[in-house]
């Protein structure tokens, strides 16, 4: 894989512990002061020690004012997408334009289905996001009116509304081969993350991507690439990937964009995670898109 050309973005993936709200802010506001651009925050409702991704989304944003949030990844099944795309577009018009729509097919089929969710195949799952995507698409339209026929979400004439206060982008989690042929045919990102998917395995990964973005007729750098990255920052050496110092996390996430096509890092920070998420933003994050800036240079000339 190549480095695509696209603009660098770094964040950080923090607990959404309901025990710990005030803990969760400082960790977003120390994100935005250290000039990070993204907060991801995953959505588990039947998990009763987590907050509402889109709630805490709500919270958050009304207390930051650059960064940008995404669901990291909404849990589709129980979140139709007809009034989950007005959630979301009333939370990027509140937010001056600071919110991405990022969504999975549902894992956790149990326990999806014990908090009354559907409980759907591997096949079901793939067919509702894709039915999902064309409905979030279609309400944000600005049409009078819009329809759409699907076996698990239609809409029959529904006036959509609000529109985004910008072009909100759909990023999708998922690593099986239909999804990511999914992905790249309709999406505008792909979310996987380090814990299930290591380095190694990615270039397998993009490339379906990018045969089916080009045999959908679109460019293969429509579709962004971001990485949920687990670490530490340690001065003590080098203990595998991302477990080292912080020229080791530039050295590795460089690579990661100038050879193998990824353009965004999300750092789910280890403890303790005020310091960690310092030193991403300090230490790590700049001297990244400085050595990404300078490769980026040398191929131009």
């Amino acid at each position: 894989m190549s480095d695509r050309g696209l603009g660098l973005q770094f964040g950080i993936f923090p607990e959404p512990s309901a025990a710990e709200p005030e803990r969760i802010l400082e960790l977003v506001l120390r994100a935005e002061r250290g000039g990070l651009d993204l907060i991801g925050i995953q959505d588990h409702p039947y998990q009763r020690r987590h907050l509402d991704a889109l709630v805490l989304i709500t919270w958050l944003a009304a207390r930051t004012e650059r960064i940008r949030f995404v669901p990291d990844v909404l849990n589709l099944p129980l979140r139709p997408p007809g009034v989950l795309a007005q959630s979301l577009a009333s939370l990027d018009v509140l937010s001056g334009g600071r919110v991405e729509a990022g969504l999975g097919a549902g894992g956790f089929g149990d326990a999806i289905h014990a908090i009354g969710g559907p409980r759907r195949s591997p096949g079901e799952a793939l067919a509702a996001l894709g039915e999902a995507i064309t409905v979030l698409r279609l309400m944000w339209s600005g049409e009078r009116s819009v329809r759409s026929d699907g076996a698990h979400y239609a809409l029959g004439g529904v006036h959509p509304g609000p529109v985004p206060a910008h072009p909100m982008q759909i990023w999708v989690g998922g690593a099986g081969p239909r999804m990511l042929d999914l992905i790249g045919r309709t999406a505008d990102g792909w979310l996987p993350s380090s814990a299930y998917l290591p380095p190694d395995e990615l270039p397998e990964r993009m490339a379906r991507i990018d045969a089916a973005a080009v045999a959908a007729g679109r460019d293969r750098a429509a579709v962004r690439r971001l990485y949920n990255v687990s670490g530490r920052i340690d001065d003590r050496g080098n203990g595998g990937f991302l477990q080292g110092p912080p020229d080791q996390w530039v050295e590795e996430l460089t690579g990661l964009v100038t050879g193998g096509g990824m353009d965004s890092f999300i750092l789910w920070p280890a403890d303790p995670a005020e310091e960690q998420v310092e030193r991403f933003a300090t230490e790590v994050a700049p001297a990244v898109r400085a050595a990404v800036a300078a490769a980026r240079g040398r191929s131009g000339d």
